[in-house]
């Protein structure tokens, strides 16, 4: 069963990362690449990435067969995806273990999610 883990940041996740000494962003950093490692190992790894902030991105429209990428406006909420991981367990639990050890999952803003095919629309 495959999840989906949401990695979110906001203003005060960030607020803590930038009064980090460089040895200690070092350390957070060793905390994913072990993650990345253990995980890869178990074979529960898909896929995983960093995302660049949304202002770097585009808003995708398509309105009477044009398509409009422009900046924003972006949705107006505290906390904006960071990263994510993709994991094939076998359950809930499993994906639940994994994300605890993600170092922002301290601050709650990590979220697990299964994912599901188009089948679940279907009548």
């Amino acid at each position: 069963m495959k999840f989906l883990v949401l990695i979110y940041r906001n203003a005060a996740s960030q607020a803590v990362w930038e009064k980090l000494a460089d040895d200690e962003k070092g350390q957070g950093l060793k905390a994913y690449e072990a993650l990345d490692r253990d995980l890869a190992e178990s074979g529960e790894l898909v896929t995983s990435s960093s995302l660049a902030p949304p202002e770097t991105g585009k808003r995708v429209l398509v309105r009477d067969g044009q398509v409009i990428a422009g900046d924003g406006p972006f949705a107006e909420v505290k906390e904006q995806l960071a990263g994510f991981y993709v994991l094939d367990c076998d359950g809930l639990d499993r994906a639940v273990e994994w994300a605890a050890r993600i170092p922002e999952a301290a601050l709650g803003l990590v979220e697990v999610r299964p994912t599901q095919d188009l089948s679940v629309f279907l009548p």
